[in-house]
């Protein structure tokens, strides 16, 4: 940013008061309407000095050739600031420069009355690369140099003496704390829009890894529920039809090649279902699981236990008491304002239970709007219908302030002999 580009006000001041937004927008490349300005203030103090120089020697001054050179001297400082890159980036460094300016434009002012034209660009200046209290302060000190000059050279009084500088200084204070104004509500907005674009894209990849989880457990389901039943089914028959026929019979081999294959298909489809297992039973068991969500959940104490024989299930009834895990204690995290929770996993001979209990404020089953969601308990019908889906039971029991009990049981099917 070069010396007389707009710096954000948050730039300048401490680091407390300052922010990454600032900073980041102080780096950035000025934009055109900045380097516009910035290419008119050049131009408007280039031209005031020109036209100081030229009254002086077509006027023939008494001073013209001290009045050429000090407003040569001035364009040559306020070059070297614009082109020192510390002008623009340090408040301490701006106020040196203002003030070499200033001094060589005070020596102006005593040797011509046209350097009292100087004192607009230099109001600009001040406010740009000052804080605004220092900024407001040396526009003051400005224009009252200014009113000074031109009382010295006029020797009269007059109403326009200081109205004239006042004015130009109140004009430009409020032409630059309007435009920061406006400034810092375009990079609210800017900021505003890259975070909306953020999230709409955190969604969008939350929304495709969703996709992706529910299409992988489909898919499991399909093929546990076809491929691999259809398979097992087939190796039944064909081990009872092995059965029937005496040890000596021709299509004994046969059978027995075709109950081989069978096998060998069933085992495929089943390393299919496991490779299309959610990541959370990649690695472990169902209670393993189980457990590392219990140990990550935030908010409440939450243990997990385990009850009875541990055993292998199917992947779509682990599936569904996971998910059904998930979202019970979900629940008791965000809206049950509970101390703490437990999650036990039981093993029977028939069927799988597993109950999610928590000590928080509870609510009335019978009515849905009274859940802790205030969404009508929306969570709990996609839960019993996971729960129902495999021919299990789902039950909630609760009052208010008295703690909640989700409970579901999935009836284990029959092992193939």
């Amino acid at each position: 940013m070069s010396a007389a580009a707009p710096r954000s006000r948050a730039a300048s001041r401490a680091p407390s008061r300052g922010s990454r937004a600032a900073s980041r927008a102080a780096s950035r490349p000025p934009t055109p309407v900045s380097r516009v300005l910035r290419l008119c203030l050049h131009a408007l103090l280039f031209g005031l000095l020109a036209l100081a120089a030229g009254r002086a020697v077509t006027d023939s001054a008494p001073r013209a050739g001290w009045v050429v050179a000090v407003c040569g001297l001035l364009a040559a400082v306020y070059v070297a600031g614009v082109l020192t890159p510390a002008v623009g980036r340090s408040a301490r460094a701006a106020a040196v420069w203002l003030a070499a300016v200033g001094a060589v434009w005070a020596g102006l002012l005593v040797l011509s009355p046209e350097g009292l034209w100087i004192a607009f660009p230099l109001y600009f200046l001040e406010l740009h690369l000052l804080r605004p209290r220092w900024g407001i302060a040396a526009v003051a000190v400005t224009a009252c140099a200014a009113i000074g000059g031109f009382l010295g050279h006029s020797g009269s009084v007059t109403p326009g003496a200081f109205l004239g500088p006042l004015l130009g200084g109140a004009v430009a204070v409020a032409t630059v704390l309007g435009y920061q104004a406006l400034y810092r509500e375009s990079e609210r907005r800017r900021e505003l829009i890259e975070e909306l674009i953020a999230t709409r894209a955190e969604l969008a990849a939350a929304e495709r890894g969703a996709g992706i989880l529910a299409e992988r457990e489909r898919l499991a389901r399909e093929i546990h529920d076809t491929l691999a039943q259809g398979l097992s089914s087939i190796q039944l028959l064909l081990r009872a039809a092995e059965r029937t026929l005496p040890p000596d019979a021709p299509a004994a081999e046969h059978i027995a090649r075709a109950r081989e294959a069978a096998q060998e298909n069933l085992a495929e489809a089943r390393r299919f279902v496991r490779a299309l297992t959610p990541p959370d039973l990649e690695h472990g068991s169902l209670a393993g699981a189980l457990e590392r969500l219990c140990s990550g959940a935030p908010g409440p104490r939450v243990r997990f236990s385990v009850s009875g024989t541990p055993r292998v299930l199917p992947t779509p009834y682990e599936v569904a008491l996971l998910r059904i895990a998930q979202s019970a204690l979900a629940n008791v995290v965000r809206h049950a304002r509970a101390g703490r929770a437990e999650i036990t996993l039981t093993f029977m001979d028939a069927s799988v239970t597993l109950d999610v209990v928590d000590d928080g404020r509870g609510f009335d089953p019978s009515d849905p709007s009274s859940a802790p969601s205030g969404e009508g308990g929306f969570g709990l019908p996609a839960m019993r219908a996971r729960a129902e889906s495999l021919g299990g039971l789902f039950t909630v029991e609760s009052d208010p302030g008295q703690g909640t009990a989700v409970a579901v049981t999935l009836p284990l099917p029959v092992e193939a002999p």
